[in-house]
Parts: structure tokens; C-alpha cells; sequence
């Protein structure tokens, strides 16, 4: 299915979406999820502990080809209820099943997830779909917690079983009393994530270990019935479709049927090959939605409702139009919940302690204890080097809060679903472009509203060209009219002949001020040296086509310094990231020289053996 690209000011075209989305939902609005096929008890759950009146789209499309027994590729915008899509079939097979099933029956369904945050979720789901069906027990296991707490739960028996793929293939290899040969459904929830984190050769070991690779399936009929025998039946889910994905899909489904794609832009990328192995007719017609394919650059699938903006800002002034952005969106609305994404763990803790003890306030209360924090609501940090007791805490508040500010690395960029935020601020550039479309995706969930804006330098302008290729365009943020919004204390008006952004007075007056704040604190002086290093080694790890984006001899590291409030460039780290460009440059000059020399030995040899042939 096609989704709306729409992503201008423009009122006018702002209500069309608006609209479009509305009918959209207005067409499944007489459906329900009885019409579906689902049990009755199963539809009051999803209403009265979900909220869910009536099917998504997506779920609108899957749940009947779930429930049928076929495999399914689900390739859907972020937000639009894709956990229910899987979750919901499973439970009504698994409460239907007769006799009722136990605890000694072992897995029957696993649904595998790239991270720990995105496993709780599933998890809670489960808990509160399986309310009326007591006698289906789910479980979760994952890296940072109690292996042998794990391994009794396992031997207990859970029914429907959430993991992350690590910790899975360990008690795969290692818990003998983990019991899987009922195990009827594998799910891959977040695909790509779990390819790009690195799974791939665990996610083949797992298949191996639970013997659902497709050439297993020859020879088998899919169940489509609870009164015929069940056979495996495999869901692979993502918001963004690659060649990784398509791999997967490869290895692990069975003449899938497509959800979700857009038949104007697919095209298929296995070879014919392929296509047999996976019991394709090679002459059938490639339009045909069960067939496998995907868009040529990975596809994009992003909220119609979503509103995306970009910031131009110079190096050195990111920081203060970061806190100046924050400081007007909480003092804009009463309920606000906002996300901003770091590309460092370092960065994280040190904007998370600048924001918990910054104060800014005129001249009438110079008592430090008297003024009020710069941005006044909740700030939570979340990143992957945290304790996961901590992280589970962190995460759990944040839901639960109408007013809050959570700064994290991409650990929450898939599939996690956190309510009521309203707004996603990208100050670091994701890593790839088909992390945008995730990130973005924490807000305008399941038709609400939401926002989203991109830092972006001078330099780094072309990205958003290559944003452009996956069919995303951004309108620009009115950043000046937040900063003159602002007063400067001690001057009477702003002046309005400044000719740069950094000689903005509210800029000015702010950097000053975090500047002294910061050097005054020796542990906050710090923090900020620990993330300028960490978020220089990171830039230049970006990779394929952004590298000729994000280009570190294109920055001047004075200015990446007063990004962190540091009045200058950390000398032992520019110095130890000069010479480490320079070894770089001496190790590639010497790689050249050699098989230079090694070319011209060769050539000499050649020619000796041509002398010796005549």
C-alpha cells in the first residue's frame, strides 16, 4: 500500500493528509477484529486493556493471512499496530488448541527482537492480551539478565516466548531443558534492526537449531486450519525493506505473501534462482502481492501525519539552539514529550547533566538556589552502557510521564512504542538514512499527530538530498523567530542588523553562559571533553555514501569544542586524533609504495619469462 509523502507547512496541504488519513481510517472503521476472524474474548481484550476500537490497516491485511497459516512479510509504517498484527492470530490459535495447552508443552511461538527495550514491550503487550487466557504463559529472556533465572523459567515452560537473538542461541545451545519441538511460529520483529546490529550469523544458527530454513518445508503443506495438523509458519516484519532483509526472508519464508508494499515501486532483487528455491514458478508474474521483492534503495514508510523540519545551524551554536528549541516547545504547550537522539553514550551523559543543573535567570535573583532550572520539566537519559535495571526504570518512567525529556542513543529507535510523544529532535544524524524513518517513527503513532526535526550543519546540507532518494523531503524550522523570542538580559532590544546566526544576542548571551558554567565544574568540564571525543571518533565513522557528507576535515574541532560548552578545542584529544590521521595517512602511503614496488617486480619477472619464451 502506498503511503502519503506529505511533508509541508503548507495549511492547505497539511489538511489533505489530514483527511486522507481520517478516510482511511473511516474505511476500517465498520471492520472489526470479530469480522476478522478473531475470538470474542480475545476482541474484548484489544478493546477494553489496548484501546483498540477497531483494526489498523495493517492489521486489517495481516491478521486473516496469519491466521490462514501462510508465511508473511510485513513491510508497514512505524507506529501503525504491527505487534497486535502478529501477536493477536497467535493467541487465538494457541487459546483454540484441544486439548488446552500446558506449561509442559514447551515454546509454541517466538518472537525474536533486536533490543532489550523493544523485548519488555512485546512482553507487556503479552501480558495484557493473554489477561482472559491464564493458561498461556509468556516469557521473555535477554542479554543482561539472570541466565539462571532464565534457564527455570524455561524449564517451567513458556508458551509464547519473547528473546533477543544472543541470549536465545545461548539457552538454544546450552539449556537442555528448554523445550521447542512444539514450536509452531517464528517472528522477526524490527528485521533490519537485528541484521544491522549483527545478528546475521546468530539468526542462521537459530533457524538451523529450530530446523525452519526453507528447504525443510519441502515437500509440507502450510496449515490453514486448527483441525489440520500445524506445520512452522514464519513472520518476518519491518518498516524499512534492503537487500539484508531479503536475505533473511530468503532463509526463513516459505512462498511468503506481501503486506504492505507499494506495487508502483517494488521490484524484485532475488534471482530466478532464488525464486525456485523458495517453490517460485520463475515464469509466474512478478506483480503478484505473494511474490517476494523490494524497492531498489531500501523503502521508506513514514506517518502521513507526521510533520518533518530540518535546522540549519553552524557548528558552534548547535548547543545553545538545541536548549533554546527545548526551552520553547515546554514553555509552548502544557503536555509535552519530547526525544532527542545522540550518536554517543558520552554525549548523552553529558547533555543529561547539563540539563539537570544549568539555571538561567536575570539579574533580580542571584542566588543560585533561588532560580529555576533553563528547561523545567522530568530529563531521563537512556543509552546501551547503562545497567538494564536502570534502563528498565528509565524507560518505564518516561511512559508514564505527561511532561518529559528523554535523551538516548538509537537503543529506542525500533519498534519501541512510547505514548503521547509528541516531538523527535535528531541532534546527531542517525548513522545510516534508513535509521531516519525509525527514529522519526517514536511519534505520529496509530494517527496521532507528531513532529520531527533534523540538526543538520552547513556542511552536511546534501544530506537531505539523500533523504530525497527515499522520497522524504523536509521543510525548513523557523529558528530565528524561537530565538528573537527569547529576552536578553541586561540590553533593552535585540538588534536586528546581526549578520550571522552566532551573532545572534541570544545566542551570545546563552553560549557565555553555559560556557562559565561548565568551567567552573570540574566534572562537568569533563563530561563535555569525554563526549566531544566520542562524537568525533563517531563522525568518522559514518559509512558508504554519507562519508563524503559527514567529512571531519570539512568541521574546525574549535567550533565541535564550543558545541560542548568548552571554551577551546581539547588539546590531548585534538592532538591524539591529528596523529591518528596522520599514521592513517603514513600506513596508506606505505600500502601504496609496496605494491607499487610488488607491481614493478612482477612486471620485471613478466618480462624476463616473455625474454626466455622468444
Amino acid at each position: 500500500m502506498a503511503t502519503t509523502k506529505n511533508r509541508s507547512e503548507n495549511p492547505t496541504k497539511t489538511k489533505d493528509a489530514e483527511t486522507k488519513n481520517t478516510n482511511t481510517n473511516e474505511i476500517f472503521a465498520s471492520c472489526s477484529f470479530s469480522s476478522l476472524g478473531l475470538h470474542s474474548s480475545l476482541c474484548d481484550q484489544l478493546r477494553d486493556r489496548m484501546g483498540f476500537e477497531a483494526p489498523t490497516l495493517v492489521q486489517a491485511q495481516a491478521i486473516p493471512v496469519i491466521l490462514s497459516g501462510r508465511h508473511v512479510l510485513v513491510n508497514a509504517a512505524t507506529g501503525t499496530g504491527k505487534t497486535i498484527a502478529y501477536l493477536a492470530p497467535i493467541i487465538h490459535h494457541l487459546q483454540g488448541k484441544q486439548p488446552r495447552i500446558q506449561r509442559s508443552d514447551g515454546t509454541f511461538a517466538l518472537v525474536l527482537v533486536p533490543t532489550r527495550e523493544l523485548c519488555m514491550q512485546v512482553y507487556e503487550i503479552l501480558q495484557k492480551l493473554l489477561h482472559r487466557f491464564h493458561w498461556i504463559v509468556p516469557g521473555y529472556i535477554m542479554g543482561g539478565e539472570n541466565r539462571s533465572k532464565e534457564k527455570a523459567r524455561l524449564r517451567k515452560g513458556i508458551s509464547i516466548l519473547v528473546a533477543t537473538p544472543g541470549r536465545l542461541l545461548d539457552h538454544l545451545k546450552n539449556t537442555s531443558s528448554f523445550l521447542h519441538t512444539n514450536m509452531r511460529w517464528i517472528i522477526f520483529d524490527e528485521a533490519d534492526m537485528i541484521l544491522e546490529l549483527g545478528f546475521g550469523k546468530e539468526i542462521e544458527e537459530i533457524l538451523d537449531q529450530l530446523g525452519s530454513r526453507p528447504n525443510e518445508f519441502a515437500g509440507k503443506e502450510i496449515a490453514v486450519s486448527c483441525n489440520s495438523e500445524p506445520q512452522r509458519q514464519n513472520l518476518l516484519l519491518s518498516a524499512t525493506l534492503n537487500e539484508k532483509v531479503n536475505h533473511l526472508a530468503k532463509l526463513s519464508l516459505e512462498n511468503p505473501v506481501m503486506i504492505g508494499l507499494d506495487d508502483k515501486k517494488i521490484q524484485p532483487v532475488l534471482s530466478s534462482e532464488d525464486f525456485g528455491s523458495l517453490g517460485f514458478d520463475v515464469n509466474d508474474e512478478l506483480t503478484q502481492p505473494d511474490k517476494l521483492m523490494s524497492s531498489p534503495i531500501a523503502d521508506f514508510r513514514v506517518p502521513s501525519q507526521l510533520v518533518q523540519r530540518y535546522v540549519k545551524v553552524p557548528c558552534g551554536s548547535r548547543l545553545v539552539v538545541l536548549l533554546s528549541i527545548l526551552k520553547h516547545l515546554f514553555e509552548s504547550g502544557p503536555s509535552q514529550k519530547i526525544v532527542v537522539f545522540f550518536s554517543t553514550c558520552d554525549a548523552v551523559d553529558f547533555h543529561y547533566s547539563l540539563l539537570s543543573e544549568f539555571k538561567l535567570s536575570p539579574n533580580t535573583q542571584p542566588e543560585e538556589e533561588l532560580r529555576p532550572l533553563f528547561i523545567r520539566s522530568k530529563t531521563f537519559r537512556l543509552h546501551g552502557n547503562m545497567k538494564q535495571e536502570d534502563r528498565r526504570t528509565t524507560f518505564q518512567a518516561f511512559k508514564t510521564e505527561k511532561l518529559a525529556l528523554l535523551l538516548c542513543t538509537d537503543v529506542i529507535a525500533r519498534g519501541v512504542d512510547i505514548p503521547k510523544v509528541r516531538f523527535i529532535i535528531q541532534y546527531d544524524s542517525p548513522g545510516e538514512a534508513t535509521e531516519y524513518v525509525h527514529r522519526v517513527g517514536r511519534t505520529a503513532r496509530l494517527g496521532e499527530r507528531g513532529e520531527a526535526l533534523l540538526f543538520l550543519q552547513p556542511v552536511e546540507m546534501d544530506y537531505l538530498k539523500d533523504l530525497e532518494k527515499h522520497g522524504e523531503s523536509l521543510t525548513e524550522y523557523p529558528l530565528l523567530k524561537v530565538l528573537d523570542s527569547f529576552p536578553v538580559y541586561d540590553q533593552k532590544r535585540h538588534v536586528k542588523n546581526f549578520l550571522t546566526l552566532e551573532l545572534h544576542p541570544w545566542v551570545l548571551s546563552l553560549q557565555k553562559a553555559l560556557e562559565s558554567f561548565v568551567v567552573a565544574q570540574p566534572s562537568m568540564k569533563k563530561l563535555a571533553k569525554d563526549a566531544f571525543c566520542s562524537w568525533v571518533r563517531a563522525y568518522t565513522a559514518h559509512r558508504g555514501e554519507l562519508k563524503r557528507i559527514f567529512m571531519v576535515k570539512k568541521l574546525h574541532l574549535g567550533h565541535v569544542a564550543k558545541s560542548f560548552a568548552l571554551k577551546e578545542q581539547p588539546s590531548l584529544v585534538g592532538k591524539s586524533f591529528q596523529n591518528q590521521q596522520r599514521k592513517r595517512k603514513r600506513e596508506e602511503k606505505q600500502k601504496g609504495l609496496s605494491r607499487l614496488k610488488k607491481r614493478k617486480f612482477v612486471g620485471k619477472n613478466n618480462k624476463k619469462q616473455q625474454t626466455v619464451t622468444i
